[in-house]
């Protein structure tokens, strides 16, 4: 019998003062049983930093076809397609082909040996942007994770910090690629 993603309630408030984005969301996260809290708080950040009215989240995990979040239009064409962790060339190559932007966020203590594995693959991905996230700061957030949540995420200066209750964890986006 297969195991059954286990449901989780997130309420997030973001202030996002670099795009004059202010907005409370109630989100419903579907953590696959193979997910760690540390990669599901990961797509959490990663929704927050994206936010916006037509985001979601995709199956991830469950489903090779559909991102961890994405941004549809109303003529259902992909404008946004987000991965969390570290995504392999072809399937990253792939979302270009159908998404306008593509935004990956890694977090793995072997990130960087990853980027460099398979950066030059990607050179010719212009609608590619790739970041990383340290993985202490990712094991930070992780421990956030509960399966009713408060949480608010502030963006200022290129600045991020994700809050719940008396925790709260600063977010450094380490660029690995940018887009163009």
């Amino acid at each position: 019998m297969a195991l059954k993603s286990t449901i989780y309630k997130a309420e997030l408030n973001i202030s996002d003062m670099d795009r004059g984005y202010y907005a409370d969301h109630s989100l419903t996260i579907a953590r696959h049983p193979s997910e760690t809290d540390e990669r599901m708080m990961m797509r959490v950040v990663a929704f927050a930093i994206h936010a916006s009215e037509r985001l979601a989240f995709g199956k991830g995990i469950s489903d090779t076809e559909e991102p961890d979040f994405w941004e549809k239009d109303y003529t259902d064409a992909i404008l946004l397609w987000g991965e969390v962790g570290q995504p392999d060339d072809r399937r990253l190559l792939k979302a270009c082909g159908r998404a306008e932007k593509v935004v990956v966020y890694s977090f793995a203590h072997a990130s960087s040996i990853w980027w460099k594995q398979i950066n030059s693959r990607l050179d010719r991905a212009k609608n590619l942007c790739v970041k990383n996230i340290a993985s202490e700061t990712s094991q930070e957030l992780a421990k956030m994770a509960q399966r009713t949540m408060q949480l608010q995420c502030t963006i200022q200066d290129g600045q991020i910090w994700m809050s719940a209750g008396d925790q709260s964890v600063q977010i450094d986006l380490e660029v690995f690629k940018e887009f163009g």
